[in-house]
């Protein structure tokens, strides 16, 4: 037996896992597939949500929280692994103007460093840009902005995890909940029992189907997301730049990400010609150089949606022993940290870093 059981180990599981093990706990961490190969594989990596006045202020706080743990968090797994997660400070471009008003009031509000700048100095930032793609003679510059590379960077948490002790389950399917005197204590998958002291429930998309097999209903649901991988000279994007709802992100190798899309078609991952099409004319209209280069892949993840776009983070009142910690939508990354806090806090009975009440079942605040 272990402390802690959870299902589920892509960033959120992980992240949390690593948190209850640094407070001496044992961890187990099962996965229906290999761990990190969900939407923490499949996003774009960066470390604030798109549009972030968008959302409500329960996920501006755990980003905020997030964005000032994640350089020492990526270092200390980096020193400990040898692995790079290539965590860089790219700053992110908006260059809808149409949300300019919203975000200078958002940014006033939580004291966030957001700059309006002209054409003249957005070309100087991004040389490739199109001019034609500025709406107005005025962009949205977040210099503090970060990128994380996901795949690296989940590759280097579960590298982390193993040398601490933590306990990897792959390629088990949950297929019932294990209670023991109206608590729960494990799980089965297929002819194996795993048990634990509490069990938490990590599992992205696939937590809403989980969550039934013990009568509970989670407004959680699979969203969708295809990206293109282009293959460019390095330097032909600086910066993350976003435009009407697509962006483009340059890795450190040359490499830019362009996505996504939003689909609500169940578990469905096929990636669709109408999407690669929509996805290129996009990435060339905000840099029309990338009209002159590869797509190296193409592909599609399923992110956790949930009706508000807050993630819930609780334990289960009337199940002892079961905690819930899913429904990230597009933010997995920028909020897994402090969602992952938060989570050990509750589990472990500590004070809690944020106020737990606005990522329960009732939302206490979404204001």
């Amino acid at each position: 037996m272990t402390d802690i059981l959870i299902i589920g180990g892509g960033v959120i599981g992980m992240l949390t896992a690593r948190e209850l093990l640094q407070a001496g706990c044992t961890v187990t961490v099962l996965d229906r597939q290999q761990p990190g190969r969900e939407s923490s594989w499949a996003g774009g990596g960066i470390v604030s949500p798109l549009y972030p006045w968008r959302y409500p202020a329960a996920v501006t706080r755990l980003a905020s929280w997030s964005q000032q743990a994640y350089p020492a968090l990526v270092e200390e797994i980096e020193q400990e692994t040898g692995l790079e997660a290539e965590l860089l400070q790219s700053g992110l471009l908006i260059l809808d103007h149409d949300e300019i008003h919203a975000a200078q009031e958002w940014a006033k509000d939580y004291q966030q460093n957001l700059q309006l700048i002209d054409k003249k100095e957005v070309l100087e930032l991004e040389a490739n840009l199109s001019p034609q793609r500025m709406e107005a003679e005025e962009a949205i510059w977040m210099p503090e902005v970060r990128q994380v590379r996901n795949p690296r960077f989940v590759a280097a948490l579960k590298q982390y995890l193993l040398q601490k002790g933590v306990t990897f389950i792959e390629n088990q399917e949950v297929s019932e909940f294990i209670i023991e005197d109206g608590q729960v204590r494990g799980v089965l998958s297929g002819n194996q029992a795993f048990t634990a002291d509490r069990v938490l429930l990590a599992a992205g998309a696939w937590s809403a189907g989980l969550a039934e097999k013990l009568g509970l209903s989670l407004s959680v649901q699979p969203v969708k997301g295809q990206m293109l991988l282009f293959r460019t000279p390095v330097g032909t994007v600086q910066h993350i730049v976003l435009s009407r709802d697509r962006y483009v992100i340059p890795r450190r190798d040359g490499r830019v990400l362009v996505g996504s899309t939003l689909e609500f078609e169940g578990f469905d991952k096929h990636t669709t010609e109408a999407a690669h099409q929509e996805l290129y004319r996009e990435a060339s209209g905000i840099i029309p150089a990338l009209a002159q280069c590869d797509i190296e892949h193409h592909w599609a993840g399923l992110r956790p949606g949930s009706e508000d776009s807050i993630p819930y983070i609780y334990a289960v009142s009337d199940l002892p022993g079961l905690y819930i910690n899913t429904g990230h939508f597009r933010n997995g990354i920028v909020l897994g940290p402090a969602s992952a806090r938060l989570m050990a806090d509750l589990m472990l009975d500590r004070p809690t870093s944020l106020d737990p009440g606005d990522y329960g079942l009732q939302r206490d605040g979404l204001i």
